[in-house]
């Protein structure tokens, strides 16, 4: 199993975020960090809130972590996938968002939290910044 395809872990999506450029953390409440590009939050651990909660229990889920998206339809692709992690709550209607509990961040390969870490920055990276990054992956 190449190191790619292995599952990913809370840890990674700190190690992704902070890989991508320009990033800073910042800590919200609670004492949570929030990964920015240009003062704009691309990926947050969120404290537990009244929206998002077990079905059967209705205790809070204490380890929602938010990832910007590129648009509504990658939002939808994600959420309505049956066997994805993702979901939203309609606290969230209308914001390029989407939720994954750290509970289920093993459901996801590295590579695919890769993808949803790189894009969630590409969505709040300046044009400039999203166009430099892009080309030097393209000359790798």
């Amino acid at each position: 199993m190449s190191a790619r395809s292995r599952r990913a872990r809370v840890r990674d999506v700190h190690e992704l975020a902070l890989g991508m450029p320009h990033v800073t953390v910042v800590m919200g409440t609670a004492d949570n960090p929030v990964y920015q590009v240009g003062r704009k939050s691309f990926v947050f651990f969120r404290n537990p809130r009244p929206d998002a909660v077990d079905p059967e229990t209705g205790e809070r889920y204490p380890d929602v972590i938010v990832f910007w998206v590129p648009s509504e339809h990658d939002k939808q692709a994600l959420v309505q996938d049956q066997g994805s992690p993702f979901f939203t709550t309609p606290h969230f209607n209308g914001h390029p968002s989407v939720l994954l509990r750290a509970s289920r961040i093993g459901e996801l390969t590295l590579r695919e939290l890769t993808e949803v870490v790189q894009d969630a920055w590409l969505s709040r990276a300046s044009p400039t910044r999203a166009a430099a990054w892009l080309r030097g992956r393209a000359a790798q």
